[in-house]
């Protein structure tokens, strides 16, 4: 429902913008387009967690949404680059365009963003995805107010400045929240630690476990955008590694940090090379 109503509205707010030539009606649409984008990004990460894993997926296809992340915050960085550039343009040749229509387009833009925030509201303290998609909306329903208050100032003052000045300012609230999903999705499809997660708080916590005399060969990724995982090997020279103490072990990795997928291998002596990491 969230994504067919904001899909919607980006239709008609890009195709008045187009035919008034409102940047900053343009602009908001791309905005909104964003939040397209990540509704469908949780929406495809949902339904990627659910395909089993097979003989030749052995994890499944989860990582397929940072990899939507990625593209996507590629895509925005690029047309709003673009649409920076024509606003830079129109200001030093600047044309009038309706207020009335621009204040409209973007009032009505608040009460889409305003609703479908309120789709999330209930599950946005359960849900890391869902409290991304309510504080998304909740700011795209304040950027919209922003761009009504523009065609307000346009429609009395005459200052047909200010619509390239305001695509200008969305476009940078753009960049600045897509830059954060870029580097994000980026550092993860690299195998980085997701954020949140401190490596030497979960190398501590092994190391604090009964007999267990230090952590070896610690690696520690995101599966996908939901889920992270962590192999290590204990070294423990007396042994008395059995079930219970594993699964202690595993009890704890999830309960502090979320760590859902934990494999140890516990030995008396390291044998394995392990990748020796930089502090």
């Amino acid at each position: 429902l969230g994504i067919g109503l904001n899909l919607a509205y980006v239709a008609v707010e890009a195709g008045l913008g187009w035919h008034i030539g409102s940047l900053a009606l343009l602009a908001d649409a791309g905005h909104n387009l964003s939040d397209v984008a990540g509704l469908v990004l949780a929406w495809g990460g949902a339904l990627a967690g659910r395909l089993r894993p097979d003989a030749r997926h052995t994890y499944g296809w989860q990582r397929a949404s940072i990899l939507a992340a990625f593209v996507n915050s590629l895509l925005l960085l690029f047309a709003m680059g673009a649409l920076a550039w024509e606003a830079v343009q129109r200001l030093g040749a600047p044309s009038a365009v309706p207020g009335g229509v621009v204040m409209a387009v973007a009032g009505a833009g608040i009460v889409v963003n305003a609703a479908t925030a309120l789709l999330f509201l209930r599950g946005r303290h359960d849900d890391l995805n869902i409290r991304g998609a309510f504080m998304h909306m909740t700011a795209d329903a304040l950027v919209s107010a922003g761009v009504v208050v523009a065609g307000a100032l346009t429609l009395v003052f005459g200052w047909v400045w200010l619509d390239p000045l305001t695509s200008l300012l969305i476009a940078a609230v753009i960049v600045v929240g897509t830059w954060g999903l870029f580097r994000q999705s980026l550092h993860l499809l690299f195998d980085g630690v997701p954020e949140g997660i401190a490596l030497d708080a979960v190398e501590a916590e092994l190391a604090a476990l009964p007999g267990v005399a230090r952590v070896h060969d610690l690696h520690l990724w995101a599966m996908g955008t939901t889920r992270v995982a962590l192999t290590a090997h204990l070294v423990m020279p007396a042994g008395g590694a059995d079930d219970d103490f594993l699964r202690h072990a595993v009890e704890r990795l999830r309960e502090r940090f979320g760590i859902e997928h934990v494999t140890l291998q516990t030995v008396r002596e390291p044998f394995a090379a392990g990748c020796t990491r930089a502090r």
